[in-house]
This record gives structure tokens, sequence and C-alpha cells, in this order.
């Protein structure tokens, strides 16, 4: 079995319920549970649950890393379903812990692409963003359209979390088209995401007051949901048709939906059947059906109450219908007492909004009372508490855009840099290459021809055109792969060994395991450098040289580079540098200019330390045994072709 692998989304699902009722074996069990539950966590929460409390209770028998994964998988879905979001970023943590240590880019990138989803579910903005931006980073180097439409959905509602619509709607669209792009049979998740797609749809257009398009984009979800039988969030989808049936002054089809949004059990969301029943209410108020509204409200306010013993946006509407209810019947009363419940509620949430409603109600109820004095109190009062609601959205609209400018800022000055290190970039190429290393190659290669040894200068002479040919080819490359960075490295090194130091000179290069050099980026000829310093500075006048070259993977950031000689340190290369002009003012132009490529690199990663030089000694005589630097190289994307 492969893990995390995407279940298709047609499967017998009576079918595999029969075999599963025969199934005695254990292990047999586990594949049709891993089935069924991969289907029912969108369309049967309840069925989910008992099934994975199963697989759990086989896999602590069996242990199994692959069923392991999809258990945490699916549990996580089910979770989310359940409107239990803190379990649901358990699960999906303990999925992406097995998915880095096993998994493919694109496994990874989807289940960042679902935890994302939680995060925004739970308000926590930065984390869903930091997990999208994993996942396009994977997705830059490995494709995928659905993953990409899937990003591009999350990234729609986004957009509608802070108020851009426009760029929510374009997002939105172009996920809708990603995803239907795709071609038949689509998988049971890509239309769960259609719906989210539509369903945020139809809420931009809600806002914007564009009724008929809303409904229009609900009605499509709803219909979705029924004939795939995802079920789970339709209490909501129904809710949401029926308060555009509201606003289109089409009561009975808002009734039917109100209805049906109470009546269905897959979804668990009492606060979306208290908002039914209290919309229900509403209609029946409107019908000046009074008793069967109350009765309504009743139960509303029950549910709310239920949830949450500080609902108060929702307490305060209710005590307002119930205000103009009984102001409608004459009983001045209890629909004072309403009014003013309803008032006390709106303040102490500060919704301004409301707070103009109900004096609006306060200000009609005494108009009809002929009680001109109260009701021009309380019109100036809904005047004043306008005047703020205005204000509050002014100031929303404002941090909002302040957060996009900050956010254009930070993608602006990240662009700056980046040009700024491919200049750097190109001067470095210029100077990287030493000049007493290319003469010392050169001469000895003549030394071959000259000595008639045509083999060896045919060899070396290769090799020397081979790594000039890849300086000047990464000259024109800002990212190459590690492994690149690593050949060339090679090459340099071996043609310093053979040509330049005559065997006087070993390397060594040490790969961490955990590396994937193939797929990973770094900034173009980043190490070379520093090995140069080393044998200036380090090596030149000893007469067995050893360089060690580590490659470790520091995050999922960074790699460690670890550049070891066993020169003669630099407190002794000071003092020769110092003694022969020829070296005086030599230091490699490559680590000055490599230095500020990464300060620029990860500056715009947030990042400070980046170089650090070490001078290693015999601890009992203090004796220099030669010198270690520490390189972080930020990893960067490759665009795969």
């Amino acid at each position: 079995m492969f893990i995390g692998s995407p279940v298709p989304q047609v499967i017998n699902v009576n079918e595999l319920e029969s075999k599963l009722r025969q199934q005695k074996d254990p292990l047999q069990r586990l594949i049709s549970l891993d089935k069924l539950a991969s289907h029912y966590c969108y369309t049967n929460v309840a069925r989910a649950n008992d099934l994975l409390g199963e697989l759990r209770e086989i896999l602590q028998s069996y242990d199994n890393p692959d069923f392991w994964l999809n258990y945490h998988l699916y549990a996580a879905t089910v979770e989310n379903q359940l409107y239990h979001f803190l379990e649901a970023e358990f699960h999906f943590r303990e999925a992406i812990d097995i998915l880095e240590e096993r998994g493919t880019a694109k496994q990874q990138a989807e289940v960042y692409i679902d935890i994302a989803g939680v995060y925004m579910n739970l308000e926590n903005m930065e984390q869903a963003m930091e997990y999208l931006a994993k996942a396009n980073k994977l997705l830059k180097s490995f494709p995928d359209d659905r993953l990409l439409a899937r990003i591009t959905c999350r990234e729609g509602f986004m957009n509608l979390h802070y108020s851009n619509y426009s760029r929510a709607v374009e997002l939105l669209l172009a996920a809708d088209k990603g995803i239907t792009m795709l071609g038949h049979p689509l998988e049971l998740k890509d239309y769960y995401f259609l719906t989210l797609i539509h369903s945020g749809l139809g809420k931009v257009y809600e806002r914007n007051d564009d009724r008929d398009r809303s409904v229009r984009a609900y009605l499509k979800v709803v219909n979705m949901c029924e004939s795939m039988g995802i079920r789970t969030r339709l209490s909501w989808h129904y809710l949401n048709v029926g308060i555009g049936y509201i606003a289109l002054n089409d009561q009975e089809k808002a009734e039917a939906y109100f209805r049906k949004a109470i009546d269905i059990t897959d979804d668990t969301s009492e606060f979306a059947r208290a908002s039914a029943y209290a919309n229900l209410g509403f209609c029946y108020f409107e019908k000046k059906l009074y008793d069967e509204a109350l009765q309504l409200f009743e139960r509303a306010e029950h549910l709310y109450k239920q949830k949450s013993a500080e609902d108060y946006y929702n307490f305060s509407i209710i005590e307002s219908w119930r205000g103009r209810l009984y102001s409608e019947r004459g009983e001045e009363e209890p629909a004072l007492q309403h009014f003013s419940l309803a008032l006390e509620y709106a303040h102490l949430i500060e919704d301004y909004k409301q707070l103009a409603g109900v004096c609006k109600d306060f200000a009609s109820f005494y108009a009809g009372q002929e009680d001109y004095e109260n009701a021009y109190t309380y019109q100036c009062l809904h005047d004043k508490y306008t005047e703020q609601y205005i204000e509050q959205v002014d100031k929303r609209k404002q941090m909002e855009l302040e957060v996009k400018y900050e956010a254009e800022k930070k993608k602006h000055e990240t662009e700056l840099l980046r040009l700024q290190a491919t200049r750097l970039q190109l001067k470095a190429l210029r100077a990287q290459m030493n000049p007493h290393f290319m003469y010392n190659a050169l001469n000895s290669i003549q030394n071959y021809i000259t000595s008639h040894e045509i083999a060896s200068a045919a060899k070396y002479l290769a090799k020397f055109a081979q790594l000039m040919r890849r300086s000047l080819e990464y000259s024109d490359l800002e990212i190459i792969s590690l492994e690149k960075e690593i050949e060339f490295l090679e090459e340099y090194l071996y043609i310093n060994e053979k040509l330049r130091f005559e065997n006087r000179l070993k390397y060594e290069i040490i790969i961490d395991e955990e590396i994937e050099e193939d797929i990973l980026g770094v900034p173009t000829m980043i190490v070379q450098p520093y090995v140069e310093n080393a044998i200036e500075h380090g090596l030149r006048t000893i007469k067995e040289g050893l360089i060690k070259v580590f490659f470790f993977l520091y995050d999922e950031d960074t790699i460690l580079c670890v550049v070891e000689d066993n020169g003669i340190g630099r407190e002794r290369a000071r003092q020769l540098r110092m003694q022969d002009p020829q070296y005086l003012n030599h230091r490699s132009r490559g680590t000055n200019i490599t230095e500020k490529r990464l300060e620029i690199l990860h500056n715009s990663k947030g990042k400070d330390s980046f170089v650090k030089t070490i001078d290693l000694k015999d601890e009992s005589t203090g004796e220099a045994l030669g010198t270690r630097v520490e390189i972080m190289i930020p990893i960067v994307e490759i665009q795969m072709k």
C-alpha cells in the first residue's frame, strides 16, 4: 500500500460494508475499514467515527505506519467536520510527523493545505499562511494541478477573511477552474473543495449585496452536497440559501430551507440549527403567526445558550425581534423589556450596527405611542451609533489596507534583496577563481605536455575544461541543486589535489543521509570561496593538507555546510601575509562577496547568523590544528522543468 494514496471517489460502500461484516481476520478488516473511513469522513461522520475506533484498536496490535497515517488523516477530517478544530490540528500534526519522515513532497503539500484550513477555522491566519507557504514551496519543485487548485481555494478564503473581496473572487474562480479542468472522475475530496469554493463565492456576493448570485452559488453547493452525499455541512448550506431567499423576499422558499437546516441530522452544528430556528421564527413573525414565532425564538435561544452563554450578538437579535413582535401585538411592557435586553446585549459587545438598529426599534415604538420626546432621543442615539459604526468600518478597512500594504511592502523588499543578491552573485563569479589556482593548473598541464605524458595531459586538460565550462554555465544561474554544487566542488578539489599540490592535498566531502541533494536548491557556487580560502591561507605551506566538507540538514530552510582544514590556523596565516608581499593584500574576494550574498538571502528570511569561523587548537598545548568554517546556506526552490 502506498502511504497517503488518494482514494478514488467512486467506491461501492454497500459492498464494502457487506464484506466488512463477513471478515474476521483483523488485517483484512483493516483494509476495509480504511477504505470505508476514507469515504465516510466526508459523508457520514458518525459512521466514520465508529470505523476509526476499530481501526485504532487493530493498529495498536498490528502496528503499520501506512495505516496509522491514514487513520490520522481521516480522524483529522472527521474532527474538523465536527467543529473540533483543536483535535483536528492534533491529528494533522501526527500525520505531518509521519509524512516528513517517509512521505513524498506532494503528500506533505496536501496535508499542509488541509491543516491550513483548520487554522483558518481557528482564526489563526498566521499559522495558516505559514503552512500554505510550505505547500507552495514544495509544489514549485513538484507541480500538481489538483493541489495548486486547493491552495488557491485556501488563499481565496484568506482574502475573504480580510475583506479583499475582488481578490477573493478572482482566486476562488481560479480554484474552481483548476479543479473542474482536472477531468472526471474527480475524487470525493475534490467535490468537497468545490463546495468550499462556491460557498465562499456565495459569501462574497452576499456581502456585496448581490443576492441573486449569492443564492445561485449557495444552491450550487447544496445540489453538489446532496448529489455526492457530502452532508456534514448541509445545515449551514441550507441556512445560507434560506437567508438569501429572505433578502429576495421569497418567504416560502426561505422557510423550506430553514426547515431543511433544522431537520438534517448529519450536520452536528447546533449553531446552524439555532440560526435556522431564529430565522424561521422571523418568517413566522412576518406572517403574523406570533405564538409560533415566539416558540421558535425560544428554541433558538436555548440552543445558542447551550453553545455559549456569551453569544450576545444573537441574543440581542432575538430580543429585538421579540420586542417588535410584542409591539405589534400592542403589549407595551414586554416590548420595552425585550428592546432593553437587546440594547444591553449589544452594549456588551460594542456592536454599533446592532445598537443603531435597536435604537431605531425604540424610536419606532415610542413614535407609535406618540411619545415623541423619547422617539426623538432614540432617533438621535440611532444616528450617533450609525456614525460610530461607519467609523468602526472605516478603521477596520484601514487596518486591512495596512495589512495588505505591509504584505506588499515585504514582498517588494524581498524582491529587491533577491536582485541585489543576483548582482553580487555575478561579482562573486568573476572573482571566484584565484589566478594562482588557474596558473598552477595550466602550468602543470603544460609540464605533462612537455614531458610527453600525453594521456595525463589530455585527462587533466579535460577536467580543467569541464570545471571552467561549469563555472561559465553557472554564471547564468541564480540557483542550482546541491548535487551540482557538490559536483563542482569535487572537480575543483580534484584539480587542486592532482595538479596544483601534486597529491600533497587530500579531501573528503561528507553528506548527511537526510539530505536529498538532487532536489534541494542552493545559491550558485556558495561553498567554493571558503574552500579556496582554506587552501590559500591554511594549507598552501604544509606538506600533507586535508580538507573536509560536511553538509548537514540544519532545518527545513537551511543547510549547514562545514569546511574544515588541518592547516596552520588563522594567526599563523596572518603572520605569513605580513611577511610575504605577494599575499599581503590577498584574501579571496569570493568570501567577502559571498558573505554579502548570504547576508541578503538570510535577511530576507529573517535570520542574522550565517558564517562562523572557529580556530581549532590542541587543548593541552594550544597549538593550532586548523580552521573550521560553518556556513548556513539557505535552501531555495528549484523550478522543475
